[in-house]
């Protein structure tokens, strides 16, 4: 009998293309449209009730057949930020490799708490909610991918398991978003809504959904744990990072580049609360790290150029993907067909009823945060004309907020889009389609729950 052939999906890469061809192909169907915009606090915000058809700069012609092509220098372009942080982080994280420091500490940390793989995802998830939910963290977390892949390694559990306990933290902080500054404030600021209020049904929420992503993440982790061919990556081959069989002992000099590397990470949560610092400081701060990191682990000026190129040439698969994923955004931006869009969806929540419209808002902005990843861009668009149709529907606008960062922050770790995640996945090697397979059964929770607090929070008229 023969064997039963598996579909094979293919790179990330080619469906991310495709994707852009798609967009492209979108965009010659749907028709150009705008929302009038005016100022406010130095951002374009849209006028409800102005959406109207426009023509095209240009008709469509020849040259249009290679915008798949031309269209992905320019997503290269337009992160680049992002991009040679990528770089700078791969290459101070294999200096950082290349002293001992990291392989010592961790074989400390797994000869102590090896067997405790439950504490790991219990308190590694909710240090990164903590983190999206107060600042809004999420590039931040680059560096922290090696380390958390061999800490994953080191107790048994695969590759990911440990972007899991990243990915799933960083979700649940952006969706339930107490204090975020770059999504609820402004969209608050934007509904006309006193800054952090409503805080008290967002506290009452958190634990729910921390409680939902991490009972996710452990279940997996211990159905591969029993079960290693369970594992969705154990076809790949072994992860990019790995922990030597035999860590060598944590010592003097370890000590020292471990503390520098703390001292570093403090200096970079006070620029980042304290002085605005983005990914051009960080990346000076990191480059600076890495030149300290080799000088105090005793590497010599060569040693540490070969380590950080090393390690930046590593991550550039990554750098790829991420380049790919924002080409996608920019098709659909030049066709000028966002507005199209999100209009088209938006219409037929006037035919709702409040409770709902307000789960029905909940799932628009989750279609909207595919076409507008960024937190801060999807405010300015939509909630100006979610605001005055919640008071239509007899919603209050701080469930309309509340329905906003539903949306925009679960789907953060499943729409291929966010520049963020692909970046971290492919650092991970793990291809998108097996982080949608894992992912998949998690947000369909956060879904139900999420509509279901939309509709406790229509009861109890959440203001």
């Amino acid at each position: 009998m023969a064997e039963k052939r598996r579909l094979k999906v293919p790179h990330t890469l080619v469906l991310l293309f495709g994707m852009i061809v798609l967009a492209w192909l979108a965009s010659l169907v749907l028709p150009a449209g705008a929302y009038e915009r005016h100022d406010h606090d130095g951002h374009q915000v849209v006028v409800p009730g102005t959406y109207h058809r426009i023509e095209r700069e240009a008709p469509f012609g020849v040259g249009d057949l290679l915008t798949p092509l031309t269209v992905v220098p320019r997503g290269f372009a337009s992160v680049q930020d992002i991009i040679f942080f990528v770089f700078i982080i791969g290459g101070a994280f294999a200096v950082l490799r290349a002293t001992g420091a990291v392989d010592a500490s961790i074989g400390l940390l797994l000869r102590r708490f090896g067997d405790r793989r439950g504490w790991l995802i219990a308190i590694g998830v909710t240090a990164f909610a903590a983190g999206s939910s107060g600042f809004g963290m999420a590039e931040e977390y680059l560096p922290f991918v090696p380390i958390l892949l061999l800490l994953a390694r080191g107790m048994g559990m695969d590759a990911v398991t440990g972007v899991g306990i990243m990915c799933v933290g960083y979700g649940v902080g952006y969706g339930t978003a107490v204090l975020n500054p770059f999504t609820v404030m402004i969209a608050q600021n934007i509904a006309g809504l006193p800054p952090a209020s409503g805080m008290w049904f967002r506290l009452l929420l958190t634990p729910v959904m921390l409680a939902i992503g991490i009972h996710h993440v452990w279940s997996y982790a211990t159905k591969v744990a029993r079960e290693p061919s369970r594992s969705l990556v154990s076809d790949l081959g072994p992860p990019p990072v790995a922990l030597p069989s035999d860590p060598p002992a944590l010592g003097r000099r370890h000590v020292a580049v471990l503390a520098v590397t703390f001292a570093a990470l403090g200096l970079l949560v006070w620029g980042l609360a304290s002085r605005g610092w983005y990914l051009v400081e960080m990346g000076a701060l990191f480059l600076g790290l890495t030149i300290v990191l080799g000088a105090v682990g005793g590497l010599g000026a060569d040693r540490i150029a070969v380590e950080f190129c090393r390690g930046a040439t590593d991550l550039t698969t990554t750098a790829l993907l991420i380049g790919f994923a924002n080409s996608i955004k920019l098709v659909l931006a030049d066709a000028q067909v966002i507005d199209t869009i999100v209009h088209g969806i938006a219409q037929p929540l006037r035919h709702l009823g409040p409770s709902l419209a307000a789960a029905g808002m909940f799932l628009v902005q989750s279609v909207c945060n595919f076409f507008i990843p960024s937190g801060s861009g999807q405010a300015y668009v939509t909630m100006p004309l979610m605001a005055p149709l919640s008071d239509v529907l007899g919603i209050t606008r701080q469930v309309a907020v509340l329905a906003y960062q539903f949306g925009d922050g679960f789907t953060n770790i499943v729409v291929p889009t966010n520049a963020v995640l692909m970046g971290i996945l492919a650092m991970a090697g793990i291809p998108f389609d097996r982080w949608l397979r894992f992912v998949t059964p998690l947000m369909l929770k956060v879904w139900v729950v999420g509509s279901l607090a939309l509709v406790v929070a229509v009861q109890l008229g959440y203001a």
